[in-house]
Parts: structure tokens; sequence; C-alpha cells
């Protein structure tokens, strides 16, 4: 839990630099690509220090799921929104109300009884076949991040996020079918394609869903994507158990912290160039 809640941290800080990095980077002006902005924040140090973030977070997120259930995980990932609400209150300057730092205590009081509740991950591998659906919802997601742009606008921030969050499940769960990181195991096994193709397209669905509707519908589909599907996915066929007789603390640890990550869901948006202080543009 000290590792899920490790890259809990890293994602959510990294969140509030990148987005100063992007939304500084999108002051050039004129109507300019994905790439062209990209170009531009990544010259950033900001958001460059936010990608090692990402990464450093990535690896406290695959010790924590070779140890804890996947729903563990899960809800402490879902917990990083919480952790960039604190960043930016303090980085940024923005203004938590109290029913917001209200919700960052829900969740911190979720992930405690999941911590008290959680057993040991399961030790079963699943059936055959889902390491290949694994796969099948990775390019699945990665077709609908690249035709986001030709969905109705009506919904669409919300499909995106859930597709994205779908993408990022479909990592959670990829990282526990690896058993071997030998180079001839990795290229015969479908969960190391999955796990590529799946974080590629999270990526790339949650920017079109940020960029283009609204951003709290993205991210509170990504939190319910990340979450709900790969937790029933360990339960079911990968054997991830509570200790004994805590079930139902299992269960309610899991859905107040994502209620309260859900209620933090407008931290998923990167603050307007005018909204950040001039202290901290490059």
């Amino acid at each position: 839990m000290v590792c899920a809640l490790g890259a809990a941290v890293c994602f959510g800080t990294a969140t509030v630099l990148q987005a100063v990095a992007a939304r500084a980077a999108d002051t050039g002006g004129g109507d300019v690509g994905e790439a062209t902005l990209f170009l531009r924040a990544v010259r950033q140090w900001r958001y460059l220090a936010g990608l090692a973030l990402d990464g450093l977070g990535f690896l406290f997120q695959v010790a924590a799921l070779r140890s804890i259930p996947i729903y563990a995980v899960g809800a402490a990932l879902a917990s990083s929104l919480a952790v960039t609400a604190v960043v930016a209150a303090r980085l940024l300057r923005v203004r938590l109300s109290g029913r917001e730092w209200s919700a960052v205590g829900v969740v911190c009081a979720g992930l405690a009884l999941l911590g008290i509740a959680s057993g040991t991950e399961g030790d079963r591998g699943g059936p055959a076949a889902l390491e290949f659906a694994l796969l099948g919802t990775a390019l699945a997601v990665l077709l609908l991040g690249l035709n986001g742009g030709r969905l109705p606008e009506r919904g669409r921030a919300a499909v995106l996020g859930l597709g994205a969050g779908f993408g990022f499940g479909v990592v959670e769960v990829a990282v526990r079918l690896i058993d071997s990181l030998a180079v001839s195991d990795l290229v015969r096994n479908p969960a190391a394609y999955a796990l590529l193709v799946g974080g590629a397209a999270a990526f790339l669905s949650l920017t079109s869903g940020l960029r283009s509707g609204s951003v709290t519908a993205a991210t509170a589909g990504m939190v319910i994507g990340e979450t709900v599907g790969p937790a029933a996915v360990g339960v079911v066929w990968l054997g991830d158990r509570t200790r004994e007789g805590l079930e139902w603390l299992a269960v309610l640890g899991f859905l107040v912290a994502v209620a309260g990550a859900l209620a933090l869901a407008r931290f998923g948006e990167a603050p307007s160039a005018a909204d950040v202080p001039e202290a901290v543009r490059p």
C-alpha cells in the first residue's frame, strides 16, 4: 500500500506540473496542432519533471500490483486527484472549498479502510483468454482515442475519459499477468503488448477528452474505468481476496475512496494561462 500511495503522490504532482507547462505552451497564439503544443511543452523543465514523476510512479505502481490486490491499488491511484488538489492549492494557489477539503479527507478515510481490510494479491493466472481480451480492449481504446474527434460532442469527454480508464485498467491487470521479464518470454506474451498499447491508448484518449470537452466528466469517467473493471477482474479471475471476515470493510473502503476521488474530478483540469501565478510561469 505504501508503494501504491507513492504512485498516487507521483501521478498527482505530475498532473499539476504538466498542466502548468501545457497551458504555458498554449500561449504562443495561433491555431496549432497537438504535436506543436507537445514540442513547446516538453522544452519546459516542469513538463520534464512531470514525466520523470510519471515514470517513478509507474515503478511504484508495478511494485504495488505485485504485492496487494488490484482493487486496493486502483483505489489508491484514484486518490491521485486528492494529491493534485492539495498540490494545486499550494503551488497554484487554487482555493479549495470546505467541501473539497472534506472530499480529500474522505479519500484518505477510504484508503485507510482498504489498508486494514486488504489481503495479499491473488495467486491465480486467470483464464488463457484473459491476455487476449486485454489486448483486444487496449486496441479498442486506441481506436477510440484516434477517432475521438468524430464522436458526438454531447458525452464525448465522458466516453473518452472512460476509455482512458479502461486503458489504464488494462495496464494494471497486464502487470499481474507478466511473470517473466526475459525478452524471449515478453515477445510471446500478449499481456506485454496489452500493457504497451493500453498505456499509450489511455494517454491518447484522455488527452483528447480533456482538450475537447468537460474535464470533470473526462476525469470522472477515467476514475470509474480504472478502478471498477480491474478490481472485478482481480477478484473474479486472479484470486484477490481480503482479510478473513473483512470483505464488507474492503467494499466500503473502495466505494468511499472512489466517491471522494469523483468529488475532486475537477482537479484533472489544467489551469488556464491566466490562472497560473507569475511565480510559477516559465
